[in-house]
């Protein structure tokens, strides 16, 4: 399958890494234009536009991090950084935006109320994404007993 386009959403868990890693290597192979999204979600009680200094700085250094990465990988990638009620649907318009043809989503394990949980972001992208979807997971480490 080729790709003409590829959206890595990142969130600047250690798996962001492997998926910018991934879509490089997948735009180098197809010659495809590779954006890199962070959304920052902000409250309700608050403008969707306000300027919430701590988190974009946060959002912009992981973006930094995310061009460093395409670099090392020998790719060259367009980041952007979002602000949204709801990371879900910001990616979802994000994919049409930039005309992806793939948007790639790294996860590691997490729970809610003690059960295994995917969030609300990824299955809502699952459910609207107008291109196909990658779940890059991060396997759980397995503990070795001492």
């Amino acid at each position: 399958m080729k790709f003409k386009s590829v959206l890595v959403s990142v969130s600047g868990a250690k798996v962001d890494e492997e998926t910018v890693k991934f879509a490089c290597d997948l735009g180098k192979r197809n010659k495809a234009k590779v954006y890199v999204a962070y959304v920052i979600e902000i409250d309700r009680t608050l403008p969707v536009d306000a300027e919430i200094r701590g988190e974009i700085q946060r959002g912009e250094s992981i973006l930094d991090e995310a061009e460093n990465v395409a670099k090392k990988a020998g790719w060259e990638v367009e980041a952007d950084l979002l602000q949204a009620r709801e990371s879900g649907p910001a990616l979802v318009n994000e994919a049409v935006e930039c005309g992806a043809d793939l948007i790639i989503i790294g996860t590691v394990y997490k729970t809610k109320f003690g059960e295994f949980s995917l969030g609300e972001t990824i299955p809502y992208v699952l459910k609207h994404a107008p291109c196909r979807v990658i779940l890059w997971w991060e396997p759980l480490k397995e503990e070795v007993a001492g």
